[in-house]
């Protein structure tokens, strides 16, 4: 049987277009916007890149193996559902939440305005303190599909910690 790593470390990564008629979740909140991100579910790109952050850190698949495209049962369902489902994963593997960082690559809306909500929002979602949860944004200068408004990318990676390791440091 191989012993438990204390520590380990995933990375997610997720990208949608952008449409007219759709609403714009980013981060668990609804910002107004002009245009919204299109997909099967509410296409949240920087839950859908924390859910495969936290799955990657277990080893438990990606995204689409949790939550199909193909399974009408998600078609505009809630990210949140699908964050809370990997944390749960995360606590049935022995481990617990160290930390998230987030980064949201799109020319706009600004994150700046909404990282505090969306910070608290994560946090929430995970059961974790808010300084466990880092939201950054960056442009692509106008480069690609993000520098052309045309979709929203993120990424994410996330830090697992032996569930036990808290108890001892307590």
């Amino acid at each position: 049987m191989v012993e438990a790593l204390p520590v380990r470390v995933g990375m997610g990564y997720d990208v949608h277009r952008l449409a007219a008629r759709e609403e714009l979740w980013l981060g668990g909140i609804i910002i107004e916007h002009e245009k919204g991100l299109a997909g099967h579910s509410d296409a949240d790109v920087a839950l859908h890149a924390v859910v495969d952050a936290l799955l990657g850190a277990i080893a438990a698949g990606d995204i689409g193996t949790h939550f199909p495209p193909s399974d009408d049962r998600w078609k505009g369902a809630a990210s949140s559902a699908f964050v809370e489902h990997a944390a749960g994963l995360v606590k049935q593997a022995g481990y617990r939440v160290g930390n998230i960082d987030l980064t949201i690559i799109c020319e706009a809306p600004k994150i700046g305005p909404h990282r505090e909500a969306m910070r608290k929002q994560i946090a929430g979602l995970l059961g974790v303190d808010i300084v466990q949860v880092s939201v950054k944004a960056t442009t692509t200068e106008r480069l690609g599909f993000t520098g052309r408004s045309e979709g929203i990318a993120a990424q994410a990676i996330a830090t697992v910690l032996l569930a036990e390791q808290q108890e001892s440091n307590q």
